[in-house]
């Protein structure tokens, strides 16, 4: 499904290279100041052509608010915000029809779709579709305006010199992972559940939502696997809630303990890469060498930072409805 959320809705729709992209927001509270201005920051964070190692491929990503914005506030309606595609060059995916490129989805979605799927840049599970998650996410930022939300890019292709990493991706013309850590302060105790709308459940849910992310870990991730309990342990040292370490990321039981929420996101390399490779022909039943064609991102990673923090933004506004509905 292409739906999330229990009070705070989102739904997500388009294609890569189809007229438009764009997302359903149901649920937002009436009377929250916003107008097209206020996305223009974070959606020039997502942009192609932003940083040394993104695509070139750079649309103008506008948005345009169709319904329940009126007069500078929302209104309680469903809100629906368009982002035209006009950049594309639809022929570079011609080969795809027969030979799937390694890393992506077209295998699978030729499959699971009896191959009506939309091919071209990957169709709806193209990271174009992004560009609608960081758009829900400035809301839901104006939602949670009191917790204080930033990602960072720490680390690419194994180096925490993130210059360093992409000018070597560049002279190897071959893509790169990274590492998004992510940060939440002023978040109030008591957000999530114990079990299956966890903290960690909902963020996780929307964290692997972001194409390319492989893995995620909270606090001391898995180092806590090297730990004891008595050092992984966070001791409390006031009435707050406090503690002198945050090993646990900020979380206790699935619940926010008013600690600063802390988690790390693994991105994998771009699929798309310069390098040659090999792929089966669907066609001709061969194996073939084939250079993928197209525009991509040596280290989407560096444009995946400001998706992260959308979508945490979305995860702490969903849950932060749903417990002021309860009381």
């Amino acid at each position: 499904m292409n739906t999330f959320g229990k009070i705070f809705r989102i739904s997500i729709w388009g294609e890569s290279h189809g007229n438009a992209v764009g997302i359903t927001i149901d649920g937002c509270p009436a009377g929250i100041a916003i107008s097209e201005k206020d996305f223009l920051e974070d959606l020039e964070r997502r942009k192609g052509g932003s940083a040394l190692g993104t695509t070139p491929r750079k649309e103008d990503d506008n948005p345009k608010i169709l319904s329940g914005v009126f007069k500078e506030h929302t209104t309680g309606a469903p809100i629906t915000i368009v982002f035209e595609n006009n950049n594309t060059r639809s022929s570079d995916y011609d080969a795809q029809r027969a030979i799937p490129r390694p890393g992506h989805a077209d295998f699978v979605l030729n499959k699971k779709f009896q191959g009506f799927n939309d091919y071209r840049g990957g169709g709806h599970s193209s990271g174009r579709l992004t560009v609608a998650l960081v758009a829900a996410g400035v809301i839901a930022k104006k939602i949670v305006s009191e917790t204080k939300i930033r990602a960072q890019l720490i680390e690419a292709g194994g180096n925490p010199n993130i210059e360093a990493a992409i000018q070597k991706a560049i002279q190897q013309q071959d893509s790169i992972g990274g590492i998004v850590e992510c940060s939440a302060d002023g978040l109030p105790i008591g957000l999530g559940e114990p079990f299956f709308d966890s903290m960690e459940s909902v963020i996780s849910h929307l964290v692997f939502s972001v194409p390319a992310v492989k893995g995620i870990e909270f606090g001391s991730g898995f180092e806590a696997a090297k730990m004891t309990g008595s050092t992984n342990n966070d001791s409390i040292i006031n009435e707050s809630g406090t503690t002198s370490t945050n090993n646990s990321g900020g979380i206790n039981g699935g619940i926010t303990n008013g600690n600063q929420l802390l988690f790390r996101v693994v991105v994998k390399p771009t699929s798309s890469t310069p390098k040659e490779q090999t792929s089966f022909n669907l066609a001709t039943g061969n194996i073939e060498s084939f250079a993928v064609k197209g525009r991509h991102d040596l280290c989407i990673a560096l444009r995946a930072v400001v998706v992260i923090e959308a979508v945490t933004a979305i995860a702490i506004a969903d849950l932060s409805l749903q417990s002021r509905a309860q009381h």
